[in-house]
């Protein structure tokens, strides 16, 4: 699978950080600007999210709770097996950041994108998606003060409260104004979709730069990035097996269950930033590290099995899967965290982005669906 250019992006911006880290009043401008950019974002985000289909996808409770559960229990849990790999294949800083990583919410954007292809319940897909990271603002802290305690950089009601009002105010602030700022964003989503990116580039800048101001970046080496890349593969492994044979045990049908395995198994690039600077502050660089590479990972393993999943559809032709191939190589391997999706009614869908990208539209039951991911 080729590498998401928008990843690039963020390698070039690690690198720009290790050459030219900001310091001193610059740094403290570009922290103030990685605030407002986040917040700005999360209020788009509410302003795309369609109300009612938020309300609507609470009648299907039932997998709504079981894709939390795989976030907030089964996720945690594995990330506390993992550490049974310190010291001899990851470092005590290394393993903060990949409990981290499983503790932050699930992706929007590539949960919908790639249960589109699969022909999966994409109304499931946006609803659980949302609920996932509406509930992490709040989960996420509260997990990382009893999981990390002092050892991130320091868990207080301040966090808590930082958080939420860099997060959750602008959300339902979005939310709010939606009526009356709807139309403007979708005419324009491909500039906003821009600041998406931006937004994630100035965070990643701002926490690579206070880590090379703090020298962390000797306590990394290749055969330790070695390592954490091996264990993230197995922890994703297990929950995309998990959630696949999991939801059948429940009694789930076969649509439900592609959107509980990919909504379930995915962690949030866009949501996990801002959240690690406010937690780890100095040492948010190595904390978003296995975030980084997890999200990159996810995307293309997932994008091979919505591939699969589309093909193993009862009732699809191949040319129908060959097109819903097509549109996966077009955008949803690379892209993953942004963008605007549609679902069977219509209704425009929130969106959780580190790159931007326009999102997906179909129906799981009627008419042949559209899978249609753009850059």
């Amino acid at each position: 699978m080729p590498i998401d250019p928008y990843i690039v992006l963020l390698l070039g911006t690690v690198g720009l950080a290790a050459l030219f880290p900001a310091h001193g009043t610059g740094a403290t401008v570009a922290s103030g600007a990685s605030t407002a950019a986040i917040a700005f974002l999360f209020f788009l985000y509410g302003a795309r999210l369609s109300t009612r289909e938020a309300l609507d996808g609470l009648r299907h409770w039932r997998l709504h709770v079981t894709v939390l559960a795989c976030t907030f229990l089964v996720f945690p849990a594995l990330g506390l097996a993992a550490r049974a790999t310190v010291p001899v294949l990851l470092t005590q800083p290394l393993y903060q950041g990949l409990l981290f990583l499983t503790l932050v919410p699930s992706t929007i954007q590539s949960s919908i994108a790639f249960t589109s292809i699969a022909r999966g319940n994409v109304p499931a897909a946006i609803c659980a998606g949302s609920f996932s990271s509406l509930v992490g603002i709040v989960i996420t802290p509260l997990l990382a003060a009893v999981l990390l305690g002092n050892s991130g950089g320091g868990f207080s009601a301040d966090s808590l409260v930082k958080i939420v009002l860099q997060l959750l105010v602008p959300f339902l602030a979005g939310q709010l104004l939606r009526r009356w700022i709807g139309p403007f964003i979708t005419r324009h989503k491909k500039v906003l979709g821009l600041v998406d990116r931006g937004s994630i580039l100035l965070v990643v800048y701002t926490a690579f730069s206070e880590g090379m101001i703090q020298g962390i970046w000797h306590q990394v080496s290749p055969a330790r990035l070695g390592a954490l890349l091996l264990v993230e593969a197995a922890v994703l492994a297990v929950m995309l097996v998990g959630t696949w044979y999991g939801g059948r045990a429940l009694g789930f049908g076969r649509a439900d269950r592609i959107a509980i395995q990919f909504a379930g198994s995915k962690k949030s690039l866009a949501a996990g930033l801002p959240m690690a600077s406010v937690l780890f502050g100095a040492h948010a660089s190595l904390a978003v590290l296995p975030l980084m590479l997890f999200h990159q990972m996810q995307l293309m393993v997932c994008a091979v099995i919505a591939k699969r999943r589309a093909h193993d559809h009862p009732g699809i032709e191949t040319g129908d899967a060959d097109r819903g191939a097509g549109a996966e190589d077009a955008g949803a391997a690379g892209s993953g965290d942004g963008g605007r999706a549609g679902s069977g009614n219509g209704g425009a869908a929130g969106t959780e982005t580190g790159d931007g990208a326009e999102g997906s539209a179909a129906h799981p039951v009627q008419g042949q669906p559209q899978n249609r991911v753009l850059r």
